[in-house]
């Protein structure tokens, strides 16, 4: 069995089959569930998920509804056997259990922490390899097709940011392996998708200029500087400001402070 989280939400069978959940309120119900999978989620936390401040005061009849469609259509899928619920009830709320290897979002966070056991240990080629397998699970947005309340949305902000972290981590480890000019597409394109990600910037100022192509570092400076200025009205940081100088300078500077900033600690 298999629940992903990391994209649209889906449930399928040991055969590969989709579980049918057609109700978006019952998905969005073992989203939440799932989120915090083998844990009791409270019927006030699903509640305030499914209806925020303002419940109807059919609230709790209503969610007992949305809990029995799910079970039902986990018995028709043959999901369910008397030896595994699945769906349990457990004052004060509901856990759904799930078994290793079987949530995408587990799977994710325990190759990352096996990654920085690697560099800890030194092994950045194995590092590497678990932290691009961590971020290929990612098949979109976090539950791209569920319409979030108050309580998923702080989860999936938690999961986005890991994301990033994680991208940051990867990308600091092929540096370190020298793997630096492969890099400058991917870094253009998160700068256009993070435009006030500083440290991607930087990362794409560093690889560029350390590459021969200080004209590009430049510029890509000034793009960043110009997009600050008129979104927010700031000025690079002045760790990127020193980097720009050490761009402007080369035999002044040292190494860019960008490059193995946070190795290892990214989490």
């Amino acid at each position: 069995m298999r629940f992903s989280l990391l994209g649209s939400f889906e449930i399928t069978t040991g055969s590969g089959t989709p579980c049918t959940l057609r109700s978006p309120k019952v998905r969005q119900v073992l989203a939440l569930l799932l989120a915090r999978a083998n844990e009791v989620v409270p019927v006030d936390a699903l509640i305030q998920e499914l209806w925020g401040d303002s419940p109807p005061r059919s609230a709790l009849t209503t969610l007992q509804t949305y809990v029995y469609h799910a079970r039902k259509a986990f018995a028709q899928e043959g999901l369910t056997t008397s030896a595994r619920p699945l769906l349990v009830t457990c004052p004060p709320g509901y856990r759904m259990e799930v078994e290793s290897g079987e949530l995408d979002v587990a799977l994710f966070e325990e190759r990352i922490r096996e990654a920085r056991n690697k560099l800890r240990e030194g092994d950045d080629e194995t590092a590497l390899r678990l932290l691009s397998d961590a971020l290929g699970m990612w098949r979109g947005r976090v539950l791209a097709d569920i319409l979030a309340g108050d309580v998923l949305t702080s989860h999936i902000a938690y999961l986005e940011e890991l994301r990033l972290r994680t991208i940051e981590l990867r990308i600091e480890t092929s540096i370190r392996l020298g793997h630096r000019r492969e890099l400058v597409a991917e870094l253009r394109s998160l700068v256009k998708d993070h435009p006030l990600n500083e440290w991607f910037h930087g990362q794409l100022i560093s690889i560029l200029s350390l590459s021969g192509r200080r004209g590009e570092a430049l510029e890509a400076y000034r793009n960043l500087r110009q997009l600050l200025n008129d979104e927010l009205g700031l000025d690079p940081s002045a760790e990127l400001q020193r980097l720009h100088q050490e761009v402007l300078n080369p035999s002044q500077g040292g190494r860019s402070p960008f490059m193995f900033r946070g190795l290892v600690a990214v989490g």
